[in-house]
């Protein structure tokens, strides 16, 4: 105050002030020390903290496979005692060498160098010891393998043409990928007890009985092709009359098997699982879409195209109907081997009306082959529900004019070639026999304005066009006629997000 005598702090603020003056000249001493080796590590010619912190990661890494297959080889009891030995011993060195690295701080410069090579050293011994052992012990591994070739093979789910060159929306939903998660439980529940699930069952004598009701399914969705099935069963008046003929690709075969291993088809109903590759005249030299899809001229899904090839896959038999995976049936089926196809080879249901679906919607008339061929008037049908005669089929050689368009289409004149229904057109050009539209109502998956009482009337409903009934964006109003087929049992579906 004015006058008085000046400001003294009292002794314990002295002494108070003093210590908070001591604790921050100690911290920026420690700040100081402790920055001083890793500046003179930056400059050294030493190796940086991020390469010493990467080659620790990799010896964890290392140390956690290895001790992963040393206990691996002692519960199967498939490795021998030095083998076991040999894991556990260098999982262990690799522990080690991955805390020195981790305390490289506190090490002298000229120690780092040898330990980066140490390090380097036995990481390259664990990773080939490891790749030695991956096809006995590494199960993940062979999952990764299976979950690569499902993608690489095509990328099925994302092109094929029952999925549908989708919109953005559908592209951007989750569906897609729950279909593949889907495939990789089932084949992750193969892979853990393989024992369960038979690699080659022994074949029955329904599946080349030509007396029984024979169907063809193609198709990499094991969800889709088990809505097929369980609905044509409960449909139908006599359902162990029926065999199914499921073909797939063969990265999805045991995938299928783990399904109808868990699920058998009920009501006594015959189920055949295929692979393509269990054809042997499948091959580039027999098939011009084998030959176009290896030399890179084509970018379609072989499965598709499988179709061509029912009398030669099913030589026993002389009628198939031919169902496609995104199809319900609601009647029983069986009159389809009594309907009279006047010789000819197909049986479809015609969706022409007034100009439109007309030839000249899907094959190209400038070029001279198409406009002398073919009349761009004539009615087109749609595949989904196919009565094929295979005697008629075989006597006319249809497979072999098949063949002879696609070799002509090579450079994709003719027609586009991502799509397979103008070539059916082409090779069943004057040899199919229209069907009652009753047998098939199709456009589920594009139309809305469907009448309740033709959906009602029809044996068959086709969910053709994008909005597939698996998919977030499938129409309301006729999503139900499709989930109420669905196995809500297995639990796979649950896991893979499925919202049914």
């Amino acid at each position: 105050m004015a006058g008085g005598r000046p400001f003294r702090p009292s002794a314990p603020r002295r002494a108070a002030f003093a210590a908070l003056l001591t604790l921050l000249l100690l911290a920026t001493l420690s700040f100081l020390l402790s920055s001083a080796p890793a500046a003179s590590t930056r400059s050294s010619p030493s190796p940086p903290s991020s390469r010493l912190a990467a080659i620790r990661r990799h010896a964890a890494d290392h140390a956690a496979v290895l001790a992963a297959y040393a206990a691996h080889a002692r519960k199967l009891k498939e490795a021998s005692a030095a083998q076991s030995v040999s894991f556990s011993a260098l999982s262990s060195d690799l522990s080690a060498l991955s805390s020195r690295l981790a305390s490289r701080h506190s090490l002298p410069e000229d120690a780092l160098k040898p330990l980066e090579k140490e390090a380097r050293d036995r990481i390259k011994v664990a990773r080939l010891l490891a790749a030695d052992s991956k096809e006995s012990f590494d199960t993940q591994s062979k999952i990764q393998k299976l979950s690569d070739t499902v993608f690489a093979v095509g990328e099925q789910l994302a092109r094929s043409r029952r999925a549908g060159r989708m919109s953005s929306r559908i592209a951007a939903g989750s569906t897609p990928k729950s279909l593949h998660c889907l495939a990789m439980r089932l084949l992750e529940a193969r892979l853990a007890k393989p024992s369960a699930f038979a690699d080659d069952p022994d074949p029955s004598p329904e599946f080349e009985d030509p007396s029984l009701y024979h169907y063809a399914v193609f198709s990499d969705n094991v969800l889709a092709v088990s809505v097929v099935i369980a609905s044509a069963t409960r449909a139908a008046a006599d359902p162990s009359r029926h065999v199914f003929h499921v073909v797939t690709a063969p990265m999805y075969l045991p995938a299928f098997r783990v399904w109808f291993a868990r699920r058998p088809p009920p009501l006594g109903v015959h189920v055949q699982l295929l692979a393509y590759s269990d054809f042997p005249f499948l091959n580039a030299s027999f098939s011009p879409v084998l030959r176009q899809i290896e030399t890179g001229q084509r970018d379609v899904a072989l499965v598709d195209y499988l179709r061509f090839y029912l009398p030669d896959m099913f030589p026993a038999l002389t009628r198939v109907v031919l169902l496609e995976d995104d199809v319900v049936v609601q009647k029983d089926l069986a009159a389809l081997w009594h309907v009279d196809l006047d010789g000819k080879v197909n049986g479809a249901v015609e969706m022409c009306f007034g100009g439109f679906r007309r030839y000249r919607k899907y094959l190209n008339f400038s070029q001279a082959i198409v406009r002398e061929r073919f009349n761009p008037s004539a009615c087109a049908w749609e595949y989904g529900v196919n009565v094929f005669d295979l005697e008629a089929w075989r006597r006319d050689g249809c497979t072999e004019l098949f063949h002879q368009y696609m070799e002509l289409n090579e450079d994709g004149a003719l027609w586009d070639p991502t799509s397979v229904l103008p070539a059916g057109l082409m090779a069943f050009y004057g040899n199919t026999k229209p069907l009652d539209k009753s047998w098939h109502v199709m456009g589920l998956g594009y139309n809305p304005s469907i009448s309740p009482e033709v959906i009602r009337g029809a044996a068959v409903i086709h969910f053709n066009g994008n909005m597939k009934p698996w998919l977030d964006v499938a129409f309301n109003q006729y999503k139900a006629l499709w989930t109420k087929h669905v196995d809500t049992e297995m639990e796979f579906l649950t896991l893979c997000n499925f919202g049914l």
